[in-house]
């Protein structure tokens, strides 16, 4: 299985999220994750979607699908143009005294942030691409999550061409 990026640009209206992501898994592709926000038109939502399909062939099943819904002004597949990915991921591990030390040092050399503190536990937040976002995981699996809670991929184009013009 391969996963790619779409960038779907559909009109800001109600129900269209569970049209776009009913339409994919009806077709019984997985999506590996969703996530929707407004972009710089308050008339237009922005819906990055990372699919998994076994073959290319898949993929434009995929496409041709989603652009014929109403709602849907413009479908990009990010993974074949420059593009810039990022991942947000907010952790909670468990924290002692003794441990919080070490958390620190984690934190800091991947990076990341630490944005809440408590006696017993700290939220960690960090971005990065999905194998980073996995690595940090790993190492504070030491440490004993207590809870993770993942973004999903977005993606920006590079360059001075927005995915509205592409």
């Amino acid at each position: 299985m391969k996963k790619y990026i779409l960038a779907v640009l559909v009109d800001n209206k109600p129900g269209v999220l569970t049209h776009v992501s009913g339409l994919i898994s009806r077709r019984a592709f997985n999506i590996e994750s969703i996530s929707a926000g407004y972009t710089e038109e308050p008339s237009v939502t922005r819906i990055n979607i990372v699919v998994s399909v076994e073959s290319e062939n898949e993929l434009d099943q995929v496409v041709n699908q989603l652009s014929k819904l109403v709602d849907v002004i413009k479908i990009v597949n990010l993974s074949k143009a420059p593009s810039i990915e990022r991942e947000l991921v907010m952790i909670k591990v468990k924290a002692s005294k003794e441990t919080r030390g070490d958390l620190v040092n984690v934190v800091n050399i991947f990076r990341a942030n630490i944005v809440d503190v408590t006696s017993e536990n700290v939220v960690i937040e960090m971005t990065g691409n999905q194998s980073k976002i996995d690595a940090i995981c790993e190492v504070l699996s030491d440490y004993e999550i207590v809870e993770i809670a993942r973004t999903g991929a977005i993606a920006l184009s590079r360059g001075p061409v927005p995915v509205k013009k592409m």
